[in-house]
């Protein structure tokens, strides 16, 4: 496999594309180290990458990028770049949302036209339901975002079906539902839940704490996308989930057992855009990508708080 991998010093790029390597396959990475967190974590996340032959780094936004060269001989594109979170894109934000979740996104689908791509495998997100969607969440719901994020992810997914249903290119979706682990970024809640415990900090509680997410472990997310390399039907969409659908009140337990400390919490107003509940309905994913979730809530925190205490975040 010779693979295209956007986003890749982020998050579950990094991620992804370490997992690509120790399976031998040939990466590119794309990131264009935008500003919304610090660069040094971002160098951080591919460290043991830059270190390996088989990873060539190529830092350049996607609306700016050198495609006929970037693209020559890649078999598989996995499109992971983003502007994330939902908090941050109301407003004035919404034109950097927009510019670097649709218009990147058509144009990496409009240079990837005419190429012998395998699979173009694309990062959407659980934003795109909304509240309205039946739980668990099926894939033929209708999707109804609150988000300007979940907008512009909805917005993304739906320019991947139409270039699979016009130039035949093999796009899979993958709606991730809430991913955690080593290496989240720092605006996301586990994130800040766990950095706040260890500082003896008090803990932020937007609304009134029965809000539930189907969080789902890096590692389980990362198999679930390159299981959708190989074996996702083009055109298709699937819930990734991790099986751990758990109230916010139920999670900040876990965090005090986890750590060993008693929490403070402190009570803050319900956020614009934030969902009430989520839960994915996985049987196609495990239909047709073998996708079974293997980390468990507790097991995938206890992870997440190791990695940080060693890396003093």
């Amino acid at each position: 496999m010779n693979a295209l991998v956007t986003g890749a010093a982020g998050f579950v790029g990094s991620h992804l594309a370490e997992r690509l390597v120790d399976q031998g396959a040939q990466v590119i990475g794309v990131d264009a180290f935008t500003d919304s967190y610090p660069r040094a974590q971002k160098e951080r996340n591919i460290a043991r990458l830059r270190a390996s032959g088989a990873f060539t780094l190529v830092e350049s936004s996607l609306v700016n990028a050198d495609f006929p060269r970037l693209l020559e001989g890649v078999t598989h594109v996995f499109h992971l770049a983003a502007q994330a979170g939902v908090r941050k894109s109301w407003g004035q934000e919404f034109g950097v949302y927009t510019s670097n979740n649709i218009d990147a996104t058509q144009t990496l689908l409009e240079a990837c036209v005419g190429r012998p791509i395998e699979r173009f495998v694309f990062a959407s997100s659980s934003s795109v339901y909304g509240d309205n969607a039946a739980l668990p969440m099926r894939e033929d719901a209708t999707l109804q975002p609150i988000s300007p994020y979940g907008v512009t992810k909805l917005a993304a997914e739906q320019l991947c079906l139409l270039y699979h249903a016009n130039y035949h290119l093999p796009t899979v979706a993958l709606r991730y539902f809430t991913v955690y682990g080593p290496r989240q970024r720092p605006d996301m809640g586990f994130r800040r839940f766990l950095a706040a415990a260890m500082r003896n900090q008090p803990l932020p509680l937007y609304g009134d704490g029965r809000q539930t997410r189907d969080f789902t472990f890096v590692d389980d997310t990362v198999s679930a996308t390159l299981a959708a390399a190989t074996r996702g039907t083009p055109g298709a969409v699937y819930n990734i989930g991790g099986g751990s659908r758990v109230g916010l009140l139920e999670v900040f337990e876990l965090i005090a057992r986890i750590t060993g400390r008693p929490l403070q919490v402190e009570p803050l107003a319900a956020q614009r855009g934030d969902m009430r509940d989520t839960y994915a309905d996985t049987r196609r994913a495990c239909q047709d990508l073998g996708f079974t979730p293997t980390v468990t809530l507790e097991q995938g925190l206890r992870a997440q708080y190791e990695w940080m205490a060693e890396a003093g975040a």
